[in-house]
């Protein structure tokens, strides 16, 4: 019998008035979210929805690799994951996300090369 386990994330959105919000989960800090520079009336120097997207993407997977390494016993060095999203406006004028791009870099010892390679792509077959 298997058992399925089912997770739940809740945050809240407030919205402050022009291109402002406030996110909100329980017990977190508040992040101001904005409109990104690149659309008409955006702020700049700001976290955007887009980018949180990205982050929460890049971040999903650097925890998952240390996560799959730390369960086949190999010790990671460093891991920088850098992650780029491609949003382009479709044919009916909306714009949508096409592709997040990550770029991974992993240190590690020379006898740990191979396992990590395997750890790698293994942690991309996990990652949601």
């Amino acid at each position: 019998m298997s058992i399925v386990k089912a997770l739940r994330f809740p945050a809240s959105v407030q919205w402050r008035g022009d291109r402002l919000t406030d996110v909100s989960a329980p017990g977190k800090p508040t992040l101001e979210v904005v409109t990104p520079p690149e659309f008409r009336g955006g702020v700049p120097g700001k976290w955007s929805p887009e980018e949180l997207l990205v982050a929460a993407t890049t971040s999903c997977f650097a925890l998952t690799l240390a996560a799959v390494a730390e369960r086949g016993g190999v010790e990671l060095e460093a891991v920088k994951v850098d992650g780029l999203g491609h949003v382009e406006r479709g044919q009916d004028g909306r714009f949508r996300f096409v592709a997040i791009e990550l770029t991974v870099g992993v240190e590690t010892d020379d006898e740990a090369l191979l396992a990590t390679e395997n750890i790698v792509f293994e942690a991309e077959r996990r990652c949601m």
